[in-house]
């Protein structure tokens, strides 16, 4: 399914009629119903019914329509940024990351946007994914990244990447054998475990696998502030259950051991949000690119371990011409 498709699909629904739309286009008729033709094939279902009134799109053909819309929007705005001077765009995008994501990213990130976007001003945000998404829904951020799908509904989301669950610990603790480099749900059970309190979006996750395996939860400490946590490690206070990028909070990750848990799926998706097309700033746009470039280049390159990019965020964030694949 390529660009041109999803336009010349667009138009005609449009247009309401084949003939206007392939005035509209500049393509000759049959070109244009070969075209339609092709990607309902490739879609597998109808997306036009034909009368001699004109054209409608179908129920199918209406989901289609709404999402090729978005994707279109999407893509001329990333054409459109991609052809700005990045050093002319000023002005201020205020982005929300959650601890864990700040602490392995922050730093790396202000450094990538200073260089990249140097009249940007970016205001990094961090908080926990409930206070995020309640900023996010009043219109505060411009950009956040979150761990629900649907944490506001009237904005735009797209997945990011998927962190993988780990069992962390201080590297010199005592508590699991040190040729260990995995535990099972009941070992990891059995652990003096410091957790965020039930309300916390990560405890919830962790709460859903241990009642999958019929394991108890029982913390000797419920903390929701990212530092203090991992103080409390640091100080023998017993292990925790974070993505990897905790290891970077204190800034000494050689100083920590993260195990697999061998036994259970336990990951948490990001989702990259943002303002609407129509109301994303040219500098909120080419915060979101360069954010997006970043973490595929950081992923890619092995200097954010623990995760898996989404497939969509594998993708090259700007293609080059239209004929590019959706």
């Amino acid at each position: 399914m390529d660009m041109r498709q999803l336009r010349y699909f667009v138009q005609i629904v449009e247009s309401g009629s084949l003939a206007k739309a392939s005035r509209q286009l500049f393509i000759a008729q049959p070109a244009l119903s070969q075209h339609i033709a092709r990607l309902e094939e490739e879609v597998g279902k109808s997306l036009l019914v034909r009368s001699s009134r004109g054209v409608c799109a179908t129920e199918n053909g209406v989901a289609l329509y709404h999402h090729a819309k978005f994707i279109l929007r999407q893509l001329d705005q990333a054409v459109s940024v991609a052809r700005q001077d990045t050093a002319a765009l000023s002005g201020r995008v205020t982005l929300g990351l959650a601890p864990t994501t700040n602490c392995q990213l922050g730093l790396t990130l202000i450094r990538h946007m200073r260089a990249r976007l140097p009249g940007v001003m970016v205001n990094v945000v961090e908080g926990l994914s409930g206070h995020l998404e309640h900023m996010t829904r009043v219109g505060q951020l411009d950009l956040a990244v979150l761990f629900a799908p649907r944490a506001a509904a009237e904005l735009s989301v797209e997945p990011l990447l998927d962190e993988e669950l780990f069992v962390v610990l201080p590297k010199r603790s005592t508590l699991v054998p040190a040729d260990r480099q995995s535990l099972t749900m009941a070992e990891t059970a059995a652990l003096p475990l410091v957790l965020p309190s039930p309300g916390h979006g990560l405890r919830r996750r962790i709460a859903v696998e241990f009642d999958r395996t019929n394991q108890v939860i029982d913390a000797v400490a419920e903390i929701d502030s990212l530092p203090l946590l991992m103080h409390c490690l640091a100080d023998g206070m017993g292990a925790t259950i974070k993505p990897m990028a905790a290891i970077h909070a204190l800034g000494n990750p050689q100083d920590w051991r993260a195990l697999r848990i061998s036994d259970a799926q336990m990951s948490r998706a990001n989702y990259l949000y943002a303002l609407p097309p129509e109301k994303l700033s040219p500098c909120a746009a080419a915060v979101r690119l360069e954010f997006k470039q970043l973490v595929r280049d950081l992923v890619a390159g092995g200097r954010w371990e623990g995760v898996r990019l989404a497939p969509e965020a594998s993708a090259p964030v700007a293609p080059a011409s239209e004929e590019s694949l959706v």
